[in-house]
Formats: structure tokens, sequence, C-alpha cells
């Protein structure tokens, strides 16, 4: 509108009549047009806070560093599994019994830095490596086997439950780094019978050959999640319903900008409510102290931390229509939705969706794997599932990301095989 009184009064000859017409439209025209552009504005934001989702406060976000740089004071990362900061032990008196009882031991765990499927190769070859044990007597010949370790999955497993209990949609955790930590598994000794109980093992290792060059030992994956034990902000209240309690959690002190998930037993919770400075539980306890609660903590920049690795997350970038349709529960009907939902999520950056195909149940052929093999499904029958094939190219990802890209591929995938119950979803590169 101001463009059009500027233009308006540049066209007008008589400068007397101009200058009438500018102190008008100055003094009162132009401050009824300021007002309602601000009002406008007001509406607009009005109507993107209302489809704002929640979900957004329990994005996660999931990195890796070596144990030696671990911040046990970090903004918003913490160790997966906090007993990961402790150095592990290993004790010669319990592998001694294992191999005495012909039993496989775990003695590490290490993350190897190579792709998905060179590492899958290489646990299915079922290959036994040399390694060594040293004492303050002295060294002892042993063979390995390396498993892929479950101990980091069983964790996002644990954090999928959570999200159950509070009736929060699930996102698939884009972490690829668990899926390459394997077990270091005792197998044999030369001498396992010679082995003195009573000395302590100073120094471990093993030679991987061909797969050394991979090896990471003393690697700790973390993510900002941060198990917190809050207490109430008084005394627990009847809730409206004259049969239940209403437990009220501030949230001041632990931020309020954050996410926070109660955990707990399933009986102990009937719903849960969050305001932007409390979180209220709905229980049918009389009296409670405490709440175990995970804290999803919003990443922040910071200026002295450092990051050696990649931090993955299941952020989403997408707009007001993508927000829109995913609060409305539109259905997926269109392979240009299927697009949209891919390249929302901010690790489909150099990846591109060029096609997708359902083709008769079969063998499943592609490069991904499932992340949410915990997710079960007891309606519909796996086998007579149709394969839904879905089609990236790859436009110009960072070289660092290349041993990433069958992972980014499957957490994409997985996302839609969430939205695609009755398919078995998968993977390919063209």
């Amino acid at each position: 509108m101001k463009d059009i009184i500027r233009d308006r009064l540049n066209k007008m000859e008589d400068l007397e009549q101009r200058s009438m017409l500018k102190n008008l439209m100055t003094g009162v025209f132009l401050n009824l047009v300021e007002y309602q552009e601000t009002l406008n504005k007001q509406i607009e934001q009005r109507v993107f806070d209302e489809v704002l989702p929640q979900e957004e406060r329990h994005d996660v976000y999931v990195t890796l560093c070596a144990h030696e740089d671990l911040d046990p004071i970090h903004e918003f990362l913490y160790p997966i599994l906090p007993e990961d900061a402790v150095p592990q032990k290993v004790y010669l008196s319990e592998a001694s019994e294992a191999l005495s009882r012909k039993e496989e031991m775990k003695l590490f765990t290490c993350y190897m830095e190579c792709g998905h499927r060179e590492l899958q190769s290489l646990l299915h070859s079922n290959r036994t490596f040399r390694g060594e044990i040293v004492t303050s007597e002295g060294r002892h010949a042993i063979t390995v086997r390396l498993k892929p370790s479950t101990a980091y999955i069983s964790k996002v497993e644990e954090l999928y439950r959570v999200f159950r209990k509070n009736s929060l949609p699930w996102k698939s955790v884009n972490a690829p780094y668990i899926f390459k930590f394997v077990d270091c598994v005792l197998v044999s000794s030369d001498d396992g019978d010679e082995w003195d109980k009573q000395q302590t093992v100073k120094e471990l290792s093993i030679h991987l050959e061909e797969f050394e060059s991979y090896k990471r030992t003393n690697m700790i994956p973390l993510w900002n999640i941060q198990k917190l034990d809050m207490k109430t902000g008084g005394f627990p209240v009847p809730a409206s319903d004259r049969i239940n309690y209403e437990h009220v959690l501030p949230l001041r002190k632990t931020g309020t900008e954050h996410g926070y998930l109660v955990d707990g037993e399933e009986s102990h919770i009937r719903y849960i409510k969050r305001s932007e400075e409390e979180i209220t539980i709905v229980s049918p306890l009389e009296k409670s102290d405490s709440w175990t609660v995970l804290k999803v903590a919003v990443p922040v920049a910071t200026r002295i931390s450092r990051m050696d690795y990649p931090l993955f997350s299941n952020n989403k970038r997408e707009g007001f229509a993508g927000k829109y349709a995913r609060q409305e529960g539109r259905s997926v009907r269109s392979k240009g939705e299927i697009a949209r939902m891919i390249h929302a999520f901010q690790s489909a950056e150099g990846l591109e969706l060029e096609d997708v195909q359902v083709v008769a149940p079969g063998s499943g052929l592609g490069v991904t794997y499932p992340l949410n093999e915990f997710v079960s499904d007891h309606v519909r029958v796996e086998a007579d599932k149709h394969r839904m094939i879905l089609r990236f190219s790859n436009h110009g990802i960072q070289p660092e990301m290349a041993i990433f890209l069958d992972d980014l591929l499957s957490f994409l995938v997985s996302e839609v095989q969430l939205a695609f119950p009755e398919y078995c979803c998968e993977g390919e590169w063209v």
C-alpha cells in the first residue's frame, strides 16, 4: 500500500496539491496502513504457531567422541550409556572361567569406521583374529571373534517405549554410529589352562589384519538425552475425574525450551500434559516424591567444544505445508508426497529420490537395513507384503560422509516404512 501511495504522489505535477495530499496521508492514512500490517503479521504468526509441532522438541541428535575428549559438562551431549564414561576393566579370572566353560566372553567394544556393507561382510564371514592379553606375569596369546554390538540399539528401543508412554509420535533415530560398534569376543587361548587368576589385565589388544585401519577403540557415542530425577513442585491434587491425581513437575530450573519424556511404570501414568513451564502427570498414585524424566536437550552453538565426528539428527526443516499436512494426518497418496516427506529431513541433503516402485513379495535386495525392528506389527503378515523399492541418487555429498551413505538411506527408508506398514520398504542407489 505504501508503494501505491508513493507512486501516486510522485505522479502529481502540482506541488501544492502533492504537499497537501502527502500531509493527509502521513497524518492519518499511513498510520491505519501500518496498524493493519501489524495485525496481519500477528494473525500470520498465530497461524504458524498453531501448526508448530511439539515433536521438534524431541528431535534426537547423535555424535561420537573419543573417551579422552568426553566433556562431562557439555551443553547438550551425554553418553548414550553413562557407564561408558568409566574405563572398562577385564578380569583375568572371569576370562579364565569362561574359557574353562567353553563360553564366549566379551572383552571390549570397538567402533569400526567403515561402510555398512563392508562391516556386514566382515561380521558374516565369522572370521577369527589373534590378540594378546598382557599381565604382570607375561603375555598370553588369544583368539577373538567380532559380533555386532546391541547395547546402544537397545537404548534406542528403550527410548521408543518411553515415547509410547508419553503418547508422542515416534521418529526413527538417525544414529549410524551405533550400528558400527562390534563386540570383541574371546574364543580361545593358547595357554588358557596356565593363567594365574590372581593376575590383573594390564593391556589388551587384537589385530584385525586388513580391517585394522578401521578399528577405533575407546569411542563413546553421545546423544542429547539426559536422565533426570525430578521432584514435584508440591502435593498431588485430585484430577478432574476425581479418581486420579495430578503431579506437577516445574521446568524452570532445567529449561523450558527442552523436550521432556516421563518414564516409569505404565500403570502409574494415565496421561501427561505439557505446558510451557511445567509437566502435569495424571496418575493413580496418591503420593509421589520424584519422577524419572528424560530431558531431550535442544542443541546450542558452542564456542569452545569441538566435534571431530559429524552430528546426525532426525530433525526436519519442512515448511508450513509439511507441518500442516502432518498435523492433519493426511494419507500419503502420491510419489510427490513421499519425496516431500523424505526431503523434509535435514539428513536428506545431497540425496535425491529418483523413483518409487512397488513389486510383488519376495526377497529383499536393497542396501538398507531397518532401524525400527522393535516396532512390532501384530496385524499384518510380513510374507504377504509387497516390496516398495525407493531409488536414490547422490548429488555431491561431503567426502567425510561417504561411509554413512547406506546408513542415511536406511534412516530415510525407515521413516517411509513407518508411513507404509503394508509394504516392505527397501532402498537402492541408481
